[in-house]
């Protein structure tokens, strides 16, 4: 039903690992300051051959039954961001659903649904920077994706396809995932004041080395994060490979294809969804601010002695219409954030429904104008 990773060319196979290598193994929601502009149009660069790979692999496997699937779980992968979990140290974060998605959809897939996500979080929650959209979708929407696939497929491979070894290889992933995500982002943090300092040598964007940065993300993460991505992975595959086998089939036969109805076994999916969007409050909770994502304000209150010039300079670089998710007028923080919630997701389905839709729109025009 959709691409798998090994279908990918090999020049873009070869391009992924480069990174990798590059960047580290390779979280999360890098506000505007923190990175520099040329860090941040570096990683809109990395991020671009992605998003035309998926976007090419939309067109060519979405059809009407499965547009409501992939609305849906870049619906999840919405909503689940905004349950935050208290971390070790007096911070928060939050899954993101990727593995899952890219289990489901492949990889290529799962980046376009996840990076949709990202940016309405952005530009009208103010949830991650502008400018540094292209980061936020690199770590989130490409890294964590395809390391969860890959690391799936590694542990799955051979296994029967109703296993318990399946759902532990879908729980493996997520949690790897998004361990690799919160590393490539700590990594980005922490190159900052190496790479960016003022005359004096003050850092300009993000204040905390490699030393800092590198810990200070991924101990909370592997202790907490990514074990509460593991388990919604591992979840929802499980259901899914009880109630709807060939969605998450590595190998699916002309049988498979042929009885493929999306609609009937993601019902209680949906189901879910909205209880999730209707708990989504509980992400309040949660005490302190993620790490990394302080405001300039808060880190004057958090007493770091000093409020890096870059950082100041482009924090304030866009007014998302209802910032954090609430709003004023309403006077109630549970009731901003759950009408968030709503709005967020109902955007995130139409955004991405109307996407695919054009999307084949366009495939049917090439193939008529050819034929």
């Amino acid at each position: 039903m959709f691409p798998q990773i090994k279908a990918l060319p090999k020049w873009f196979t070869v391009y992924f690992a480069a990174l990798l290598l590059i960047l580290g193994t390779t979280g999360m929601h890098i506000p505007d300051g923190y990175l520099s502009p040329v860090t941040c149009i570096v990683m809109f660069a990395l991020v671009l051959p992605f998003w035309i790979v998926g976007i090419r692999q939309l067109r060519q496997s979405a059809n009407a039954r499965s547009i409501p699937l992939i609305a849906l779980m870049a619906a999840f992968s919405f909503v689940i961001m905004m349950f935050n979990v208290p971390l070790p140290g007096g911070t928060t974060g939050h899954a993101v659903g990727a593995a899952i998605a890219a289990i489901i959809l492949g990889p290529g897939i799962a980046t376009i649904t996840v990076s949709i996500a990202l940016i309405i979080q952005a530009f009208l929650f103010g949830d991650g920077g502008i400018l540094a959209i292209g980061a936020n979708c690199f770590t989130m929407a490409v890294v964590m994706p395809y390391v969860s696939y890959a690391v799936y497929n590694w542990i799955a491979k051979n296994s029967a396809p109703g296993s318990t070894r399946r759902v532990i290889s879908a729980a493996v992933g997520g949690y790897v995932g998004l361990s690799a995500a919160a590393f490539l982002t700590s990594v980005l943090f922490g190159i900052q004041p190496a790479l960016y300092t003022s005359a004096e040598g003050v850092p300009l964007y993000a204040p905390y080395p490699l030393g800092v940065a590198i810990p200070a993300m991924m101990i909370p993460h592997l202790l907490v994060a990514s074990p509460i991505e593991a388990l919604f992975t591992g979840a929802i595959f499980a259901y899914l490979q009880r109630t709807q086998p060939h969605l998450v089939a590595q190998v699916q036969t002309a049988e498979m294809q042929a009885s493929i109805s999306p609609q009937k076994g993601i019902k209680v999916l949906w189901i879910v969804l909205a209880v999730l969007v209707v708990l989504s409050p509980i992400g309040l909770l949660a005490p302190g601010t993620a790490w990394g994502e302080w405001g300039a304000e808060e880190l004057t209150e958090l007493g770091f002695g000093f409020v890096p010039a870059g950082l100041e300079k482009l924090s304030g670089l866009w007014g998302a219409p209802i910032p954090d998710y609430d709003i004023p007028a309403l006077g109630n923080i549970n009731i901003s954030y759950l009408l968030s919630a709503i709005l967020g997701v109902v955007i995130t389905i139409l955004v991405v429904w109307l996407f695919t839709l054009l999307s084949r729109k366009s495939v049917k025009a090439d193939e008529k104008r050819i034929s």
